[in-house]
């Protein structure tokens, strides 16, 4: 029974199916987004929401089968944990008035497609991986923020009260400047003063205004630079490193994966491969040699008089 349930989980056209039928709850989720449609096929969409329920059970069944006399080692592995929390949460005996949380535990499910597809698991594992690193560039940021938004209330805070008016609104406004989001307009408000650009509707809010045509681009620009330039670069940087480290895993993962079923090539295939291109690599340096020998030893070229 052990190999019929390991066939089964490891056959390609079973974990298809898998993939097909997340879609489709996908779909059925998004299906209940529309009363009228609820309205008039509900039996219907009840009927094909257990369905793929208790086919994602079936599922955990076969798997956990395929472990043998160790069903436990199913919560080994980190996704089939994911898979089984996701649907224990539609079997949770909620009432009426928390159907929402019903419906929030049914478009779970459609997170099953990151198990499904090995490419998106690899994604998942970067992220995941990355954030011990994206914590220290956030600390860098958040550094960044402060010294910048201290700044800006003492240099802007009186001519500029709505968006530098304090700490916390001055830290907002910057994050606004980061994401690019009409930062133009917050530093002409500061080049050319409150009363001449920027507060049209709120002149009684224009209190003390200051043009600053030099300070104001040079701030501005500097911490554009610095935040959206070379964070998000940081940022870029330990994701890619992330993404790195984890293919690796995957590669070792589907590596182990082959011994055990006693598909990978043994070492000595190896070596032969391994011999097969160092010759074909030296077949290549020899061609190149007796070439560059032909070059050396033509005679020169007679001008022409």
């Amino acid at each position: 029974m052990t190999q019929w349930f390991k066939l089964i989980a490891n056959s390609s056209n079973f974990q298809n199916f898998i993939t097909l039928v997340i879609l489709c709850a996908g779909v059925l989720v998004g299906v209940e987004t529309y009363p009228d449609i609820v309205a008039r096929h509900h039996g219907l969409l009840h009927l094909l929401d257990q369905s793929v329920l208790w086919i994602f059970v079936a599922e955990i069944v076969v798997k956990m089968g395929a472990e043998g006399s160790k069903p436990w080692n199913y919560f080994r592995d980190g996704w089939n944990v994911f898979d089984f929390l996701i649907v224990a949460a539609c079997f949770m005996p909620i009432s009426s008035q928390y159907v929402t949380v019903l419906r929030l535990a049914r478009l779970l499910r459609v997170l099953k497609l990151v198990r499904a597809l090995p490419k998106l698991q690899i994604l998942v594992s970067a992220l995941l991986k990355s954030i011990p690193s994206m914590a220290y560039v956030s600390v860098l940021l958040v550094l960044l923020f402060y010294v910048y938004g201290v700044a800006a209330v003492f240099i802007f805070g009186k001519n500029d009260p709505v968006h530098f008016g304090t700490l916390q609104i001055s830290m907002l406004s910057l994050f606004r400047i980061v994401t690019l989001e009409d930062w133009t307009d917050i530093m002409y408000i500061n080049m050319f003063g409150c009363d001449q650009y920027g507060y049209a509707s709120n002149e009684a809010l224009c209190t003390s205004p200051d043009a600053l045509p030099v300070v104001s681009p040079l701030f501005f620009v500097t911490f554009v630079l610095f935040g959206t330039m070379i964070i998000l670069n940081l940022f870029i940087g330990v994701i890619m490193t992330g993404m790195d480290e984890a293919q690796r895993e995957s590669a070792d993962s589907e590596y182990a994966e082959a011994i055990e079923r006693g598909s990978a090539p043994s070492v000595e295939h190896e070596l032969v491969e391994l011999q097969n291109q160092l010759a074909d690599l030296q077949k290549v340096l020899a061609r190149v040699a007796r070439r560059a020998a032909r070059a050396d030893s033509s005679p020169p070229a007679v001008p022409a008089e």
